[in-house]
């Protein structure tokens, strides 16, 4: 008897939906997705054209309203799987991106504040150059303060002793690190209102200095031979290892932040000329050696572990949809999980402990603050001040005796 055949990924698409069927069938192989995933998808397709022609409407008749109709439906008859808008997003995005789905009706006008906030990220990403995620946190801390003294957006009436007040109030439930960046965010919110013509006077100057501990600690670290352990940690011989691998030591060997490993391209590799161009924060650019092992880490992700898809980052999620990290967190996630596996418990489990990791080990190894400051390219010399801390040859040769001690 012969073998009998897989049906799994055959799923016919009746009614209204059926002649946009194959585009869809064809994004999600696209985007990686397995053949009984890709079946499922196209069975709820199945479902809602059923649906549509059941009440003789169209894709053009999905509107947003219509769509939670459709789901309700669905978990009203018991269904557990696809019953979330966004468990649905694959289609509508393919719907949508033919032209069929209807232009939504426009929502309420924004209020004076959510102006006032866009005109502000706006800033934030063109005129001083911030990283997005950094001008997503300061746009979230200025809506906390328009919240309670913004007067729906208007701040004409602001006066240095609200904002003095306002600081004092964070400072009251957070810790000091936590309103040092309420404070950072609240002197550039009233420094552009102040250049937008929204508030007479410069403000900015009436936001409390806020002290604390928070650069009196040493940098969080560790060991060469802890960080051979979390490579170690990493299964070449799985593509998600080879993946992690490369990830964790492109940020050991080159000091990079999380969001630099998001971003990086594949186009941005020279391997003729080994460098690698790196995008930093404020839209900073610079091209980096690229060290043999690295290369040789990236090398052996790409052609035995990336997963093939039309994005160009060179890390990319390992399971479907097959696109690029859109955020930091998947990063400092690689990093955290391999932390666990080797079962090293630092006080510091992010990406940034191995960019930390890097600049101890160049002190020790004799390299000056100005070359480690280079080398993770900061923008300031006091940032990278804090290494000075843990190179403690130096700082005993600048110690004073203490009065009365032991000579």
């Amino acid at each position: 008897m012969g073998k009998q055949k897989n049906k799994v990924g055959i799923v016919r698409v009746p009614g209204r939906l059926a002649p946009y069927a194959k585009e869809f069938e064809s994004n999600l192989t696209e985007c990686g997705y397995a053949q009984r995933t890709r079946a499922a998808h196209l069975r709820v397709m199945s479902h809602l054209s059923r649906w549509l022609q059941e009440r003789e409407l169209g894709a053009e008749d999905l509107s947003r309203e219509r769509v939670e109709q459709y789901l309700a439906l669905r978990r009203g008859r018991g269904y557990t799987g696809f019953c979330s808008r966004r468990s649905v997003a694959p289609l509508l995005g393919t719907l949508a991106s033919l032209g069929l789905l209807p232009d939504e009706e426009p929502t309420a006008p924004p209020s004076r504040a959510d102006t006032l906030l866009d005109g502000f990220s706006d800033y934030l990403g063109g005129e001083r150059g911030l990283a997005r995620c950094t001008t997503q946190a300061y746009v979230l801390r200025a809506g906390r303060f328009l919240a309670d003294y913004g007067h729906d957006g208007d701040l004409r009436g602001l006066t240095s002793a609200e904002v003095s007040a306002a600081v004092l109030r964070q400072a009251e439930t957070l810790s000091a690190g936590s309103v040092q960046n309420f404070v950072a965010a609240l002197r550039s919110l009233l420094r552009y209102c102040h250049v937008a013509g929204l508030i007479g006077t410069d403000l900015s100057g009436a936001v409390l200095g806020v002290t604390g501990r928070r650069r009196c600690s040493l940098p969080k670290q560790i060991s060469p031979a802890d960080m051979a352990a979390l490579l170690h940690s990493c299964d070449r011989r799985a593509a998600l290892g080879r993946r992690d691998y490369a990830v964790i030591l492109t940020l050991a060997r080159l000091g990079l932040r999380a969001g630099e490993v998001v971003h990086l391209c594949l186009e941005d590799i020279n391997w003729t000329g080994g460098e690698v161009l790196i995008r930093g924060k404020s839209a900073r650019q610079d091209r980096l050696p690229l060290p043999p092992d690295v290369g040789r880490a990236l090398a052996a992700y790409l052609q035995k572990g990336r997963p093939p898809c039309s994005s160009r980052r060179v890390f990319i999620r390992m399971k479907a949809p097959h696109v690029g990290f859109s955020t930091s967190v998947a990063v400092c996630d690689i990093v955290r999980r391999a932390l666990l596996r080797a079962r090293l418990q630092p006080e510091r489990k992010g990406a940034h402990l191995l960019r930390h990791s890097l600049a101890t080990q160049m002190l020790r190894g004799g390299a000056s603050l100005t070359q480690i400051g280079q080398i993770l390219r900061h923008q300031l010399p006091q940032t990278t001040e804090i290494y000075a801390k843990v190179d403690l040859a130096a700082l005993r040769a600048i110690a004073q005796p203490w009065p009365g001690g032991v000579r």
